[in-house]
């Protein structure tokens, strides 16, 4: 399938793409605040730079978007410059590998990783996941 819409304005629309406080992100965060949970946001001091560090917790969380961490059942890679776009997501998705593996061999800090479908199709069974994992983790 090729692209419906011209270069200059596909080139206008990417780069108006937000590495931060996207518009499911910024959601999330209203509701992890309304039970409660005071958290830091896109703070580099933690590897990975997570999209929210809950200290008390000792808990990172990074919500991905299908497109951009390569979502097997939404990822679509566009036509143009697919080989482009295959190795963009290839690498994020080895760094997202590389960033899940450096939480998960340090055992005092936990990782939650939250895909934007599931935020998307049912946020509060996606918040009372999590709701519950981070109580868990406070008893």
């Amino acid at each position: 399938m090729t692209d419906t819409v011209s270069k200059k304005k596909r080139s206008e629309i990417m780069s108006r793409v937000k590495g931060k406080d996207s518009k499911i992100e910024t959601l999330f965060r209203k509701e992890l605040w309304k039970q409660g949970f005071r958290y830091r946001k896109n703070s580099s001091k933690y590897f990975g730079k997570p999209d929210i560090v809950l200290p008390k917790y000792k808990t990172v969380i990074f919500i991905d978007s299908c497109f951009w961490h390569g979502c097997k059942k939404h990822c679509r890679i566009p036509s143009s410059h697919k080989k482009y776009w295959d190795q963009k997501v290839a690498r994020n998705i080895k760094r997202d590998k590389e960033v899940s593996s450096h939480y998960n061999k340090k055992s005092e800090w936990k990782i939650f990783r939250v895909w934007e479908h599931s935020l998307i199709k049912n946020p509060q069974k996606t918040m009372t996941k999590i709701v519950s994992f981070l109580s868990e983790k406070n008893s």
